[in-house]
């Protein structure tokens, strides 16, 4: 890895974790538990755009452990391990399928399969799967900010290619 990719690396994590951190002090906008916008996935996004698979996971990761730290929200770290993961591999698999033309639905696929990962951890936590009826309300939630942040990936990439001279 030469020091430019490193350095860009390293910057794109923190602008993940700095949007990650902040998002999670703003307080809900509705009265529904877990929904969120999810704008540190935009970095996610790019990084997986632009480097590839690895580098987006490992954005992801450091994303995850710093900002639960830093966040103080250990506990929250299971679920956006459990559905940061998940999403990475729904979003990576559909990255090799559709075109950069297609972030948006990428990105949408990727908020709905990390809503799945949250629930299943807290069904696994609670000990109840009475939560499932929860599944529609975060399914329709994903889906909504996954496109959004999707759209501003979409938006954001051939920008930050000609910024950065790729």
């Amino acid at each position: 890895m030469n020091v430019r990719k490193l350095c860009t690396l390293a910057l794109l994590t923190a602008a993940a974790l700095v949007i990650f951190v902040a998002e999670a002090q703003i307080p809900p906008i509705i009265a529904v538990p877990g929904v969120k916008l999810g704008l540190s996935n935009i970095i996610v996004l790019l990084t997986m755009y632009i480097y590839g698979r690895r580098e987006g996971t490992v954005v992801l990761g450091l994303k995850i452990v710093l900002g639960s730290i830093f966040a103080g929200q250990l506990m929250s770290f299971f679920y956006s391990a459990a559905g940061g993961l998940l999403c990475l591999g729904v979003m990576s698999l559909l990255k090799g399928m559709l075109t950069e033309k297609q972030i948006w639905a990428t990105s949408a696929f990727g908020a709905a399969a990390h809503n799945i990962g949250q629930l299943i951890v807290a069904i696994a936590i609670l000990g109840t799967d009475k939560l499932v009826w929860y599944l529609p309300v975060l399914l329709a939630s994903g889906i909504i900010t996954g496109l959004f942040t999707g759209l501003c990936a979409q938006i954001t990439l051939p920008r930050l290619r000609r910024a950065m001279k790729l």
